[in-house]
C-alpha cells in the first residue's frame, strides 16, 4: 500500500558529497520507520540508516560520521545527506519503510538509485 520513491542518485567522485531523497505515498498513516539500505554488486544488501517517526537514529558502521540521515513527516520524505565518499559507497541505495510502532504491520521497498564514486 505504500509505496516508495528514491531520487539523488549519480556520480560522484571520491571526497564527495550528495543528498538522497525518497517519497512516501499511498496508505502512509502507519508508517514508523523510514531508512536506507543499500547493495553492491557481490556483496549482501546492507543497513545504511535507518529513523523513527520520533526521530531515533541508526547508522551502519561503514557510514557512521560521514552520512546523516533525515526526515520530513509534513512531507513524508526521508533525506541521506553523503559526505566523504568513498570507493566502497558504490552501490544501489534502497529506501525502506516498517509500518507499525509496536507490531509488524508491513513493510515496503524503493526501486533503488545507483550512487557511483568513481575518480
Amino acid at each position: 500500500q505504500v509505496r516508495l520513491v528514491e531520487s539523488g542518485g549519480g556520480l560522484v567522485q571520491p571526497g564527495g558529497s550528495l543528498s538522497l531523497s525518497c517519497r512516501a505515498s499511498g496508505t502512509i498513516a502507519s508508517i514508523y520507520i523510514l531508512g536506507w539500505y543499500r547493495q553492491a554488486p557481490g556483496k549482501q544488501r546492507e543497513l545504511v540508516a535507518t529513523i523513527t517517526n520520533r526521530g531515533d537514529t541508526n547508522y551502519g558502521d561503514s557510514v557512521k560520521g560521514r552520512f546523516t540521515i533525515s526526515r520530513d513527516n509534513a512531507k513524508n520524505t526521508v533525506y541521506l545527506q553523503t559526505s566523504n565518499l568513498k570507493l566502497e559507497d558504490t552501490a544501489v541505495y534502497y529506501c525502506y519503510t516498517k509500518l507499525g510502532r509496536t507490531m509488524n504491520l508491513g513493510e515496503a521497498w524503493g526501486q533503488g538509485t545507483q550512487v557511483t564514486v568513481s575518480s
